[in-house]
């Protein structure tokens, strides 16, 4: 089996999870900042400036396209590094250092944007001063997913025990469009921590107070944030008492389920970054985790930003005048 028939199979989008014109230009696109990171990791094994030309000495046994493919497949498939090894005819700790080396460069690309076109976000500040320049709704939600227990006896083990899961999480949070596109999806934090905790750490309250015509749904976990910004953040209504009158019940109701409507695609922007399988169980070392989530995230942005911008109709219901007899 030649490397080129293995670059021709895994390069296809099943693998992948991109298309080829993706594929290009990602290629592209990290290139440069992939050469710079490799000269100056020889810089430094060296500890002085290079003495031959560029492209002299031993070759990589892996060019760079392969990397980048190999990685792509690692984060689509979760394939073992042997198996992809094995399709290559090479050793496993080339293709762990490949995937090593181009992780990294995905993870900080941010999250790409429909308008304008090449605009990346990669903080919070900068979700939330698009959101105000464009008029952009957000909607946010958690996103937990299972890791490896810790160690016996190892500080902090029960830190990852999620209460909601009843297992050992990472929990992120997704911050998504109307459309249910992804702009943002970071604020690693273990499973036991609130939602609502792990965005105040963050510092999304400073975000609202600078950005006071950002508006954004939430759901339940953020109540909280929805009582201190009532003009900014919306929560779902309380339910009321059991001896409430009817008509209030099913008020809250229609409240309730007109409020899901509009945040359900969030929702679906974490669906789609399930579809990635580190992300349905992650078995790597915890420490990687928000490496690899956040690589996964921006290829998720990518595909997602090219949907075209739909017109969305109004929950509301219209009163309708009747006719006089």
């Amino acid at each position: 089996m030649t490397k080129k028939w293995a670059r021709a199979a895994l390069s296809h989008p099943a693998f992948t999870g991109a298309s080829r014109q993706h594929l290009g230009g990602l290629i592209e696109e990290l290139a440069e900042p992939w050469c710079a990171a490799r000269e100056a990791e020889l810089h430094k094994r060296r500890g002085h400036e290079r003495m031959r030309t560029a492209g002299a000495g031993p070759k990589e046994e892996l060019v760079f396209t392969d990397r980048v493919v190999l990685t792509l497949v690692y984060l689509r498939t979760n394939l073992p590094h042997a198996a992809m090894a094995e399709l290559y005819g090479m050793g496993r700790s080339t293709v762990s250092e490949a995937i090593r080396q181009i992780r990294p460069l995905l993870a900080r690309r941010g999250f790409a944007v429909p308008d304008p076109p090449g605009l990346r976000l990669r903080t919070l500040a900068d979700v939330f001063a698009y959101a105000e320049v464009e008029g952009v709704e957000l909607r946010i939600d958690g996103m937990e997913t299972q890791v490896r227990r810790p160690k016996v006896h190892r500080p902090g083990r029960r830190a990852f025990v999620s209460g909601k899961k009843k297992q050992n999480t990472v929990k992120t949070t997704t911050i998504s469009d109307r459309q249910g596109r992804t702009l943002w999806n970071e604020a690693d934090r273990p499973g036991r921590m609130h939602d609502q905790t792990a965005m105040r750490t963050e510092g999304i309250a400073e975000q609202f107070r600078l950005h006071p015509t950002v508006k954004a749904e939430v759901d339940d976990g953020y109540q909280g944030l929805a009582n201190e910004f009532p003009r900014q953040v919306s929560a779902p209504p309380k339910k009321p008492k059991k001896d409430a009158p009817d008509g209030e019940k099913r008020a809250w109701r229609e409240t309730r389920r007109r409020q899901s409507s509009r945040r359900i695609v969030v929702e679906h922007a974490n669906a789609e970054m399930r579809q990635w399988r580190p992300l349905q169980r992650y078995t790597g070392r915890r420490e990687d985790y928000a490496e690899t989530h956040r690589a996964i995230a921006g290829l998720v942005s990518d595909r997602a930003a090219q949907r075209a911008t739909r017109r969305v109709c109004s929950t509301e219901l219209d009163v309708v005048r009747q006719p006089a007899c």
